[in-house]
């Protein structure tokens, strides 16, 4: 018998950057305790496995924590290797993969987020010309692929992937008629989505819509508030 390992994931169900560690653990097979935070009074724990961000989320396997997204979904290719890999075995490939992942957290996630946020306000429309111009680019990476990993589900589409099957969801609660992802827009990244939808572990991990619709709603009226 081997070892029992322990797998805690710190989180919170409507964040995207803990679904998408939810989607690797899923897509590797690991089971896990998911912990919900409260992060207007975190816990000890949260504070002593990421004292420095204090952020979730944070993995925490056998003890040792991990944190940041992106770092944490590394850590979970690497010592869970023998399914589903979420980086290419090639170097210059594998670099490219962490580039694109880097791309969608820092200028894609970014941007389509500040566009929401200044929807309805001045430089609203600026905010989400900037935003579909990062995703042009992303469209034009998915050309002749079925998912940004090629053939299979890579780390770019659990990157990004976890985001982008919100937004549906979010330009509802908004009150817009100008989707995000527009798919006469964007028909690549239309298509990628629907096949995203098909993976049976994506349908698992999609928080209830109506949840989902209220926690943002309750957002923007406390900021309308402010």
């Amino acid at each position: 018998m081997g070892e029992v390992e322990e797998v805690k994931l710190l989180m919170t169900g409507l964040s995207p950057f803990a679904g998408r560690i939810i989607w690797a653990l899923k897509l590797k097979g690991v089971e896990f305790e998911s912990v919900e935070e409260d992060l207007t009074n975190k816990s000890d724990l949260l504070l002593q496995s990421n004292p420095v961000r204090q952020k979730i989320p944070v993995l925490i396997h056998n003890g040792k924590p991990v944190s940041e997204s992106l770092v944490i979904m590394e850590y979970i290719d690497e010592v869970w290797n023998q399914t589903c890999p979420l980086l290419p075995a090639d170097p210059h490939q594998r670099a490219l993969t962490r580039f694109w992942a880097k791309f969608v957290d820092e200028k894609a996630f970014a941007s389509m987020w500040s566009a929401l946020q200044m929807r309805g306000k001045e430089g609203g429309e600026a905010a989400l010309e900037e935003a579909h111009e990062n995703l042009r680019i992303l469209e034009k990476e998915l050309e002749g692929k079925q998912f940004f990993g090629g053939e299979s589900i890579g780390l770019v589409d659990v990157t990004f992937g976890s985001f982008a099957k919100l937004l549906d969801v979010l330009d509802e609660v908004m009150g817009s008629d100008k989707k995000m992802i527009d798919e006469d827009k964007f028909p690549l990244m239309g298509k990628w989505k629907e096949q995203l939808s098909e993976l049976a572990v994506v349908k698992s991990c999609l928080p209830p819509v109506d949840k989902l619709a209220a926690a943002v709603q309750a957002r923007r009226n406390e900021s309308a508030a402010a």
